[in-house]
């Protein structure tokens, strides 16, 4: 659970912008955009097969 405490006179949209940091450096933004709909087993599969195929031709790992 992600926890944003105010900094002195910080505003409120700071400490959003902050919030939105820690999100977005932890991958949640990501997940809830890849799980807000149903993706098929097969699809999932397919979908990592072609990842680790981009990353063997690039060499990263």
């Amino acid at each position: 659970m992600i926890k944003v405490k105010a900094r002195g006179n910080e505003s409120i949209r700071q400490m959003l912008k902050r919030f939105k940091k820690i999100c977005e450096k932890e991958g949640l933004t990501r997940d809830i955009k890849r799980n807000s709909y149903y993706e098929k087993p097969s699809e999932r599969r397919r979908r990592e097969m072609r990842k680790q195929a981009r990353r063997a031709s690039t060499g990263k790992r």
